[in-house]
């Protein structure tokens, strides 16, 4: 069943009631059909990616999966990746120079 219900603003918004996520899915004989588990990737696979990483390149992915599954953080900001970069060892001794691409 569907109502319009006032949003904090005012404005109307729909409501769903009474409608379970899945509940579409009922076969012709009244029973539920589970829904297939997906599985997030937890490891970094290089071998998925067409990409050749080298072995610096595998050592920060790998830093970065271990920092976001330690941390939580599905999507860590840049000061973040900054730490993890020093906690690599890198340090800024050069000037600035432009990416090739």
């Amino acid at each position: 069943m569907t109502t319009e219900a006032p949003s904090p603003s005012g404005d109307l918004h729909r409501v769903d009631q009474g409608h379970a996520p899945g509940a579409d899915r009922a076969t012709s004989a009244g029973t539920r059909t589970p829904r297939p588990r997906i599985e997030r990737r937890r490891h970094i696979d290089p071998t998925t990616c067409e990409r050749d990483y080298d072995g610096l390149q595998i050592e920060f992915m790998t830093a970065m999966d271990d920092y976001k599954r330690r941390s939580g953080r599905q999507f860590p900001t840049w000061s973040e990746v900054l730490e993890v970069l020093q906690s690599l060892g890198y340090r800024k001794v050069a000037e600035p120079c432009e990416i090739e691409m």
